[in-house]
């Protein structure tokens, strides 16, 4: 079975590929994820605030994103645990480089559109074969218009594609109130692949100490419906990458997501959970899979069950909706 694909102009051998994780913060692991059958590593998202410890600027983006109560700025990962510096990640991404063949995509979470530019311009420069943008952004200020954060996202990639040469996603959340407009005009803007979707940090609450909690959870597997239905509309829509990053705890969800119309399917939790090696069960089940169905390739099966193939399109909007409300009497 031929399980290559093709992923923002860049060839993978396997459509399975390690999302942002800590994990690839030591290369060794990298070499692992090769070795188990990864066609691609996105690696550890680097944060512009940490780096440049810029107090004053990271205070202001705090207050116009999250300004909803005092204790607001826990809405943010705990960006202490994201302990490698600039020079560490741009070595990081010369030694994955020197020792893997497969390609490596950085991360970046930026806050500054100086920052964006230029870490992007320093992981071009170390070597990387892409850039995954991370755009954590809470609109939470109510002076904030749908229109502008919009805007935030398009300026981004429009100041970053000015700047370098490598392919570059977007990681995006799921709450754009015409998603299918905003995928368009990302692509207007240069975007060369969209990554479905971000996971925020959403905090819970201590009722006992009344304060604020923001454990890290692993996605599910019943999480992909979303991102699932978004891949499939914009398949063939949008001439961009579609990359799911959701709810990828085995073969089963690439196969759904690749059906749906995805070039990738990007995993972590599954990996914490069961071990790098676990990539190599998840493509041979792939392949089983493929095998069974008669199909040699992905590009055999990729976006048939996106809307424009499925036989029926409804199948996917509001009456088929209402039919299976009726259903359930």
């Amino acid at each position: 079975m031929d399980l290559s694909t093709s992923y923002m102009g860049l060839k993978l051998k396997s459509p399975i590929v390690v999302s942002a994780c800590t994990l690839s913060e030591e290369v060794s692991n990298i070499v692992q994820m090769e070795d188990a059958g990864a066609g691609a590593v996105v690696l550890f998202s680097l944060f512009e605030e940490q780096l440049k410890k810029e107090a004053e600027q990271y205070e202001t983006i705090v207050r116009t994103t999250s300004n909803l109560f005092a204790e607001a700025s826990d809405f943010f990962p705990d960006l202490d645990e994201y302990h490698k510096g600039s020079e560490q990640y741009l070595e990081n991404i010369r030694q994955a480089k020197e020792k893997v063949n497969i390609p490596i995509i950085a991360s970046l979470n930026g806050i500054t559109n100086e920052g964006w530019v230029s870490y992007s311009q320093q992981m071009e420069q170390a070597g990387a074969d892409g850039l995954e943008i991370n755009v954590f952004y809470i609109p939470g200020d109510v002076q904030i218009s749908s229109s502008a954060v919009e805007h935030r996202y398009l300026n981004i990639i429009d100041e970053i594609k000015n700047t370098v040469k490598i392919p570059v996603a977007v990681k995006l959340n799921p709450y754009f109130s015409a998603m299918g407009n905003m995928a368009k005009r990302l692509h207007e803007y240069g975007a060369d692949g969209l990554v479905l979707f971000n996971r925020f940090y959403q905090p819970d609450f201590d009722i006992n100490n009344l304060s604020l909690q923001h454990n890290l959870q692993y996605s599910e597997s019943n999480e992909i419906r979303l991102p699932l239905l978004w891949i499939a509309l914009l398949y063939g829509r949008v001439p961009v990458s579609l990359a799911a990053s959701t709810g990828v705890q085995s073969s089963i969800e690439v196969i759904k997501y690749l059906l749906a119309g995805a070039d990738i399917a990007m995993t972590a939790s599954a990996l914490y959970k069961n071990g790098i090696r676990y990539l190599k069960t998840m493509n041979k089940e792939l392949e089983a899979w493929m095998m069974t169905k008669e199909f040699e390739s992905i590009d055999a099966f990729k976006g048939v069950m996106s809307q424009q193939h499925i036989s029926d399109p409804t199948a996917y909007e509001r009456a088929n909706y209402i039919k299976i409300l009726g259903s359930q009497k």
